[in-house]
């Protein structure tokens, strides 16, 4: 069948058809005025989008920010005209001007949708495959958090999270990585609507994508339904309401479609997928759909026909009568999950996270910081019912599980135990862009762990939560070759460098037990950056100093020559982080007996440093001063800090115990003291 020769002359009597087509016109308008963008899914997908936001969808356009709204996402982000339509046509804080300005500089239309930029999109989508992900966190957290706060008699978590997805967010192993743990988890509030249309930037992709969806799905415990005509509102309706009625599983629904529907010439072709149509086959398209209308005009029935701000008003209202309702039954409930959604930590929180650095101060304990990290979680995930652990895999490696935190499990039916430490599997990209879910869903602050090499396997999802602006902190073990005879392959070396190189991410390697909780404190209170801590494998022993205060800056003067015994002004600056802070306390010990007197430096947090006013940076780093700086370690970061030598290593590890690898890799007091003693001038 010939699917362009074949496509209906549609016309706008019918409610259904005139939505979709207002979808249609205002994705064809904007994408042509911006000469750039993706046409063919909005286009492909106004009927879906007819039948989920036009009839199913919990949400109040006047206030995107409802606890108990419904979440959606659309994964599929090339596609963004397809939300900005919903959101202008629905009634949200989005108007022509601004869809207009699609893909302009500081628009609220921005190529791929971003979350806090564009009222009423839930996360930033884009890199395929991340948003389902997301989907996947967001689910996940509503479950919880309905287990954790409804009573018998009074329901206030209650919403469902529905993604958009297309061939190639389900080509993305992320997906896999995903869909399965949802199928594991028994999430049935989240339903995906696939936008089977077999079309990508490649053009048809049945000589590389041969998947079998349904079996795929069914495999992962999905209940799987279509494939439907995703041209079909009614048929998509009825979809939905199939899926909202079944218990236990997640569903996918399989819609076929014709990506650029309505389009003479482009629909069906990879022409649909990524440009303009170009303003004669705009012309085609508008008279084949009846659409007589000029660009980025809408009649008022359109928009009478989409306008949810009555019923969404409706729905919140209602919701807002169960919860005070709830409030009176239960008002120090309400209290916390009002305070839970709203990100902020209880009061006591602060006397909380000194107690922690002061009890690790006063033990002096030598453990690695891995083991620091699992005390300070002790404290911390007592204090906090919101933090919810994890790991891929690792959690007797990378100790995130504490007597709090027991093993998430569900039933049969789906329920979970109340535990708050996930098992994520090996499914480091997962977990992580889970994780990017949960903490945009709100209630709950997520943490994982895994080895700081396979910190590659995520990156994409860190740096997303780093765009986004969540808190989310990733537990990074076994942090250098210092993990031992594992060797090379999980031996971090241009980790770190590469991490701190991520806008708006917080790298904490810690030196010891304090200054572990100290990183901890700071990435729970920092609302709008995610976290990375570094940690070791080894043991490392507790460094002695004055106090705890300045540790939160990100770098503090750890022992000036006084502590050695040197009675003189330093003569150069040691600047050193996690492992190899001691490293540096023992050179600067080695150079007093040679009367060279050193300051150490130990930076817990270049990212935080760097925030830090000039006047403490240069009280820390005296202008003037040599700097040598140690870590185990890529040696390029650290020269932009006017280094005069870096002891480092740029190469590769070697697989043998960590001892032999630092004597091998020069990472002893003797070649410290020898590189000062070189940038000195002094034999």
């Amino acid at each position: 069948m010939d699917l362009v020769a074949d496509l209906p002359r549609e016309t706008a009597q019918d409610p259904s058809t005139l939505m979709a087509n207002a979808i249609r016109a205002l994705a064809m308008d904007a994408v042509q005025q911006a000469n750039s963008g993706h046409p063919g899914a909005p286009m492909g997908m106004a009927d879906i989008a007819v039948a989920l936001w036009g009839r199913h969808l919990r949400h109040n356009p006047t206030n995107p920010q409802w606890a108990d709204r419904d979440r959606f996402v659309l994964s599929n982000g090339h596609g963004s005209m397809l939300i900005y339509a919903l959101l202008h046509l629905s009634g949200y804080a989005l108007s022509l001007d601004d869809l207009r300005a699609f893909r302009q500089m500081h628009s609220k239309t921005p190529g791929h949708p971003e979350v806090g930029i564009t009222p009423g999109v839930e996360t930033t989508t884009g890199p395929l495959g991340q948003g389902i992900t997301n989907a996947v966190g967001m689910a996940l957290a509503e479950k919880l958090l309905a287990a954790e706060f409804n009573r018998e008699g009074h329901t206030v978590v209650d919403h469902r999270t529905y993604a958009f997805l297309g061939d190639g967010c389900l080509m993305e192993g992320i997906s896999h990585e995903a869909c399965a743990l949802a199928g594991a988890w028994k999430l049935d509030k989240l339903t995906a609507l696939y936008d089977d249309n077999g079309i990508s930037i490649d053009g048809q992709v049945s000589p590389w994508y041969v998947d079998d969806a349904r079996k795929r799905f069914e495999a992962y415990g999905w209940n799987v339904i279509g494939p439907v005509d995703g041209h079909d509102a009614n048929a998509v309706d009825e979809a939905l309401q199939a899926a909202k009625a079944h218990t236990g599983q997640p569903t996918l629904v399989i819609c076929k479609t014709n990506i650029g529907h309505g389009s003479p010439n482009r629909a069906g072709t990879a022409k649909a997928h990524g440009e303009a149509l170009g303003h004669d086959e705009i012309a085609l398209t508008r008279a084949k759909l009846g659409w007589s209308h000029e660009p980025f005009v809408i009649p008022d029935e359109a928009y009478a026909a989409w306008d949810a701000k009555e019923r969404g008003a409706a729905v919140q209202a209602e919701w807002q009568q169960r919860f005070d309702a709830y409030a009176a039954a239960f008002p120090e409930l309400a209290a916390e999950f009002q305070r839970r959604m709203a990100g902020e930590l209880p009061a006591n929180f602060a006397q909380t996270a000194v107690d922690a650095a002061i009890a690790a101060h006063e033990k002096a304990e030598t453990v690695a910081t891995r083991k620091a990290s699992q005390i300070a979680l002790e404290a911390f995930t007592k204090a906090l019912p919101e933090l919810l652990g994890g790991s891929a895999d690792l959690t007797g490696s990378n100790l995130t599980n504490t007597s709090s935190t027991p093993a998430l499990r569900f039933d049969e039916s789906g329920k979970p135990n109340g535990g708050r430490h996930i098992n994520y599997g090996v499914r480091e990209f997962g977990m992580a862009a889970i994780m990017n879910g949960v903490a945009l869903h709100g209630g709950y602050i997520p943490y994982g762990g895994t080895f700081l090499t396979f910190s590659d396997y995520s990156r994409n999802a860190i740096r997303m939560a780093a765009l986004m602006k969540t808190r989310v902190v990733h537990v990074f073990t076994h942090d250098s070759i210092g993990l031992g005879e594992d060797g090379p392959t999980h031996q971090s070396v241009e980790h770190a460098a590469s991490l701190r190189l991520i806008p708006n991410l917080d790298v904490w390697r810690p030196a010891d037990t304090a200054e572990t909780a100290v990183a901890w404190s700071c990435a729970l209170l920092n609302k709008t950056r995610p976290s990375a801590l570094l940690l070791s494998r080894q043991n490392l022993p507790y460094l002695p100093k004055a106090g705890l205060d300045e540790i939160a800056k990100g770098a503090y003067v750890l022992a000036e020559p006084s502590e050695v015994g040197l009675k003189k002004k330093a003569q150069a600056v040691i600047v050193a982080t996690g492992s190899e802070v001691a490293l540096a306390l023992n050179a600067q010990q080695q150079l007093a007996v040679a009367g060279i007197a050193v300051r150490v430096v130990s930076v817990p947090s270049t990212t935080t440093f760097d925030r830090q006013s000039r006047a403490y940076k240069t009280s820390v780093l005296p202008e003037g001063l040599p700097r040598i700086a140690v870590e185990a370690g890529v040696t390029d970061f650290w020269w932009k800090y006017g280094c005069a030598a870096v002891v480092g290593i740029d190469t590769y590890g070697e697989s043998a115990p960590a001892g032999v690898l630092f004597k091998h890799f020069g990472f002893t007091a003797e070649n410290v003291a020898a590189t000062v003693r070189a940038v000195l001038g002094k034999k």
